[in-house]
């Protein structure tokens, strides 16, 4: 594993970020909660400022780096550009924010509330990048990177840092993957403790195409979760992490994110977009099974989707 991320920089970088993102709850569910026959510990991400946990890779870019006078630049499927235009809102910072035109109306709208000069062209993710990284070029603006970068994945490994202090006893984490920043910053605070379970749509199997081909690899995305987990390649620091500190990597179908989404929403009144639902519907679907006295816990990473389609789908 990758040894400029560990224990000490994620320490230091929940030391920098505190008072900037908020200690998201845990909740922790009774056996027959969603028809599994044991109990889970969520981690309620969802609740984060901006509305999904990337803000803490966010201010721990932004209170570690020196920020330029062109500002701040990103390219985003939507909650990374959420993020970017919180943390540059409460830092008095410019920012301009490159989405595709798959984002959803929901993210796109959450950008421009939060203040940041929001573009919005191309088909997919590696669209906007492309777009992200000539403005960089053209004008000096600081590119905070949604993932492969090791100010980001320190900032969303205090993540872990929390989800350890506050449940005891965890043997097994699952964690929806995008372009994996999160994951690999979970791993990274983990280590050998405990087990790291990636979770990924079928149609977005990023890391887990990665993993089979020895290294990261172009994918065709193609799932309801593409505005969150539709990162066409893993990053290479994600990749040199993940290879040694993830366990193992699932896959789930459209299908079986739809119905863990709507079982959050029924059960709990958890309003989440579909990327927050696939580590749940891992378990729901079967396609990761626990041993029968594994403890498990769950991320539930983003909330921002739209009400009317959530109760559409119910």
């Amino acid at each position: 594993m990758n040894d400029s991320i560990n224990r000490d920089t994620i320490r230091a970088a929940y030391s920098r970020i505190r008072s900037r993102v908020r200690r998201t709850p845990v909740l922790h569910t009774a056996a027959g909660d969603f028809g599994l026959s044991r109990p889970l510990t969520l981690k309620l991400e969802c609740l984060q400022h901006a509305g999904s946990f990337k803000p803490r890779g966010v201010f721990n870019n932004l209170l570690s780096r020196d920020i330029p006078p062109a500002g701040l630049a990103a390219a985003s499927g939507g909650n990374h550009g959420a993020a970017v235009a919180y943390g540059a809102s409460r830092l008095a910072r410019q920012a301009k924010v490159f989405v595709p035109e798959t984002a959803s109306a929901a993210k796109v709208e959450r950008i421009r509330e939060l203040g940041a000069d929001l573009h919005v062209e191309g088909s997919e993710y590696a669209d906007a990048a492309a777009l992200c990284a000539a403005y960089v070029a053209e004008t000096g603006a600081m590119e905070l990177h949604p993932y492969d970068s090791p100010q980001t994945i320190a900032g969303q490994g205090t993540l872990a840092l929390e989800w350890d202090e506050q449940t005891f006893g965890l043997d097994t984490v699952l964690i929806a993957v995008g372009g994996g920043g999160l994951i690999a910053g979970a791993a990274s605070w983990f280590g050998d403790k405990v087990k790291v379970v990636g979770v990924e749509p079928e149609g977005a199997a990023t890391l887990h195409a990665a993993r089979a081909a020895g290294e990261p690899v172009d994918i065709e995305v193609n799932s309801i979760a593409a505005d969150s987990l539709g990162a066409r390649r893993a990053g290479d620091l994600v990749f040199d992490i993940c290879r040694e500190g993830v366990a193992e990597v699932v896959l789930v179908s459209d299908k079986a994110i739809r119905t863990a989404q709507q079982a959050l929403w029924r059960d709990l009144r958890l309003a989440i977009e579909p990327g927050a639902a696939a580590a749940l519907s891992a378990l729901m679907s079967g396609a990761y099974r626990p041993e029968p006295a594994e403890r498990i816990g769950v991320l539930v990473c983003g909330g921002n989707v739209d009400l009317a389609t959530l109760e559409n789908h119910s």
